[in-house]
């Protein structure tokens, strides 16, 4: 139990709860509002699993990497809290059950969700080879609004692309978060030859690179909101978005560093919360928006 403790601790299990508002977005658009019970069940617990998988993985492979960053040092692989097979074997236990859970959702999310893992647990390496490892993670979480409409739809229907603005929003906002987060990594990466954006253009161009980023992020909430014909409630959403990435970047000017943790896990981290507020609420507002528990 200290170890299943430790583990929770390791890949911030609190934060899944945003990392779940953008993948119900799209079991939102999906349904034309509230979505039936068992799929919501369903998505919460493969969202929540591959979240799990994704991170623990992460900690794994990059953990030699950790031991030589202080920032990183005092992880839990790296002092020996948790041992590699231990933390392997979780893994295989939540990739299993994103998968179990994709399949009893439907069974194009099942075969789907094999390429989806790969993409989770491979972006992990990118750091190693490109600059594109923030674009890498931007894509592992943009891919859950689709992956949730689908598990409503349980098929390619009318309307698929519309998850596809909220995805494409997700890898934008999730890339350009990303950046400056690795600001607090930039001569660690450099002396180990690693690929990021900072430690290659510097900590000027990474600000201004993730400012573009996240203008592009609510340009394709904008886009959605105007090709699904979205009210003032959801728009009312985006303006939430928008203010809360001025404030995340207004924490981080001259190069404050020490506010990364207050930026990242406490104003960006409620994002993902505007957005869905906004979204659900506006298709509350709308007549017949409310959905249905029972499908």
């Amino acid at each position: 139990m200290s170890r299943f403790v430790s583990v929770l601790r390791m890949i911030r299990f609190e934060h899944s709860v945003f990392a779940l508002p953008f993948a119900l977005s799209g079991a939102w658009i999906a349904a034309g509002g509230l979505p039936p019970a068992r799929d919501l069940v369903g998505i919460v617990v493969a969202a929540v699993a591959a979240r799990s998988a994704a991170m623990a993985f992460n900690r794994l492979v990059d953990r030699d990497f950790d031991a030589t960053n202080p920032r990183t040092a005092g992880r839990e692989l790296v002092r020996g809290v948790l041992s590699p097979s231990w933390t392997g074997g979780f893994v295989a236990v939540c990739s299993a059950l994103f998968v179990a859970a994709s399949f009893w959702l439907a069974p194009v999310c099942g075969w789907l969700s094999l390429p989806v893992l790969a993409v989770l647990l491979g972006y992990s390496f990118l750091k190693r080879f490109t600059l594109a490892c923030h674009l890498g993670l931007g894509l592992a979480l943009g891919l859950a609004p689709a992956g949730a409409w689908l598990a409503v739809r349980k098929g390619f229907t009318a309307g698929w692309t519309e998850p596809l603005w909220v995805g494409a929003g997700v890898l934008c906002w999730v890339a350009g978060f990303d950046l400056l987060y690795a600001l607090q990594d930039l001569e660690h990466d450099r002396r180990q030859g690693l690929h990021s954006f900072p430690a290659r253009f510097g900590a000027g161009r990474t600000r201004a690179a993730a400012a573009l980023l996240h203008l592009l992020a609510l340009a394709a909430f904008l886009g959605l909101g105007r090709r699904a014909g979205f009210g003032t409630a959801y728009h009312l959403g985006v303006l939430a978005c928008a203010l809360l990435l001025a404030a995340e970047h207004w924490l981080l000017r001259d190069g404050r560093l020490d506010r990364v943790p207050l930026a990242f896990f406490q104003v960006n981290a409620w994002v993902s919360v505007a957005f869905f507020a906004g979204l659900a609420a506006d298709y509350a507002l709308a007549d017949g928006g409310a959905g249905s528990l029972l499908g």
